[in-house]
């Protein structure tokens, strides 16, 4: 706990056996009350493994995919009653040695969602981000900037924070089943009026790190351009979307 706050962390996994048990050994769990673990119908022993390290973990039948899959581990994390959710992927490309400044920055009140972000500092690149991506990357986070009305570093990182009340506040089963799930969660934040913050994570890309394809990669390209593009049409009035049901915070 940390401020009297629960803080759960969870783990959305397809196919992260191997990497699993390393990412799980460096959870600070000297503030981490709850680790839970959905595996996507993986085709590997993720299941067992996070069954051998005692982390409460929930098994799809069939794969629903990565948005599919976040949606279950929210709900079973607000289930366990977390205060502070943690989203953290288990493929070890994020350091778990985060959680803690993540946590802390939500359990105190200073913001209602916290990211991880690769691209302030050095650490996109130096940890290996593909070149193409990179530049992808700011591409997208620059148009997004324009048409959300905010201002981030990037909107594309894995490693997220989110209070109780975010988690509950935001229609997130109206969100794709997909990888643009996080962009239109995202989305969400700014549209209902919480508070993001964000600090500098290093990232490590390696053979059994996930990462997309070229061809998904551009799949959600298109997503997060057409999100954006949403938002502003429905902030001005020209459009209505189920992702954004309630009226936008001032």
């Amino acid at each position: 706990m940390l401020n009297g706050k629960k803080i759960v962390v969870v783990l959305p996994a397809y196919n992260a056996a191997k990497t699993l048990e390393m990412t799980y050994r460096e959870i600070p769990f000297e503030f981490v009350d709850d680790v839970v673990l959905v595996d996507d119908a993986s085709r590997d022993e993720t299941a067992e493994v996070a069954q051998r390290l005692g982390i409460t973990t929930v098994i799809h039948p069939r794969n629903r995919g990565y948005g599919g899959n976040q949606k279950t581990c929210y709900k079973t994390a607000l289930d366990l009653g977390a205060d502070v959710v943690v989203m953290l992927h288990p493929d070890y490309q994020y350091t778990p040695r985060l959680i803690t400044a993540m946590s802390a920055m939500i359990a105190y009140g200073e913001f209602d969602a916290v990211l991880g972000s690769r691209i302030l500092g050095v650490g996109a690149l130096k940890g290996g981000m593909p070149l193409y991506k990179y530049l992808a990357n700011r591409f997208l986070t620059c148009v997004e900037n324009l048409l959300l009305g905010h201002k981030l570093s990037e909107y594309h990182t894995g490693y997220r924070a989110f209070s109780r009340e975010v988690l509950t506040g935001l229609p997130l089963e109206a969100n794709s089943d997909d990888f643009v799930f996080d962009n239109q969660m995202l989305a969400q934040v700014i549209w209902y009026g919480f508070n993001i913050g964000e600090l500098s994570c290093p990232t490590k890309y390696f053979e059994e790190a996930s990462s997309i394809n070229f061809r998904r990669s551009v799949v959600y390209g298109l997503g997060v351009l057409g999100t954006a593009l949403q938002f502003r049409l429905c902030k001005l009035g020209m459009a209505t979307a189920k992702i954004f049901q309630k009226p936008a915070r001032s």
